[in-house]
């Protein structure tokens, strides 16, 4: 009996193992920080799949996770849209962290000094918005370093310094590593809410309900109104559901990188 039983945990656990090194894994981090081994994090290997598969929290793990919210909004600044969208974020009350692109941000300096004087954060997108995947090591560290400088010789707010987002969420092993290797944190997010894409008012409101996470990070963009439209309804139905909206850096003040890259799905 006790071989039998031998036996067949041995065959679990080499099952296990397989599947650990066959899969796929949809996990994405929202954050990566700089001390992450991006290899084992983000590698297709054999190695790196089967650390990430015996390192997944399970559900109990997750079971407390806080109720936090950053809206976070890529591009522009743009001259008629970013201003509507800080105007509703203002009546709403909610702060939110601005990925401004670096030549944009200098065509439009008082549009991005007042996204910082509204209270909002803002990180850096890249200088031109290129694909990172596709550039050089020499053109990836050029487009972090110079973005990040072109927004802070215009707002000094240290999130252009530290939090980078690569254009179109588009990034390598090595994309990562030089982002890493310049003090930024990468940061992604838990919830795409395709507003990049043609939709209505109501699809992505119930796009955002239907996928809220406890963390969670939302990647938006500023020069849509569809987005500036939806948000009221959106908002007033997180804080019903006990949420509290945050900028990127004050979440990261509040929860574990855990926490935050293994969220916890919630009906809102």
């Amino acid at each position: 009996m006790k071989a039998a039983l031998v036996v067949v945990l041995a065959a679990a656990i080499s099952y296990g193992a397989w599947r650990a090194l066959v899969r796929q894994s949809s996990y994405t981090p929202a954050f990566v920080p700089p001390n992450t081994n991006v290899h084992l994090e983000f590698s297709g290997d054999p190695v790196a799949r089967l650390y990430r598969a015996t390192h997944e929290l399970t559900p109990e793990d997750r079971s407390n996770r806080p109720r936090l919210i950053a809206l976070t909004f890529d591009d522009g600044p743009y001259p008629v849209f970013t201003p509507m969208l800080l105007d509703v974020l203002a009546d709403l009350h909610v702060p939110a962290t601005f990925f401004l692109i670096g030549q944009d941000a200098q065509q439009w300096p008082e549009i991005t000094r007042r996204i910082e004087a509204s209270g909002n954060e803002i990180g850096d997108h890249t200088l031109t918005h290129p694909n990172l995947d596709q550039e050089s090591t020499l053109e990836v560290r050029r487009e972090i370093i110079e973005g990040g400088n072109a927004l802070w010789s215009l707002t000094h707010d240290p999130a252009a310094r530290t939090y980078m987002r690569p254009p179109h969420g588009r990034y390598t092993e090595r994309t990562l590593q030089i982002a890493l290797s310049l003090g930024y944190s990468v940061v992604l997010w838990s919830d795409d809410s395709g507003d990049w894409r043609t939709v209505t008012v109501p699809q992505l409101q119930r796009h955002l309900l239907e996928h809220a996470t406890a963390p969670e990070i939302v990647l938006l963009h500023s020069g849509k109104l569809t987005t500036i439209e939806a948000l009221p309804y959106v908002v007033a139905r997180f804080r019903a559901a006990g949420y509290r909206f945050v900028t990127v850096g004050s979440l990261l003040r509040q929860v574990q990188v855990n926490e935050l890259n293994h969220p916890l799905r919630r009906a809102v």
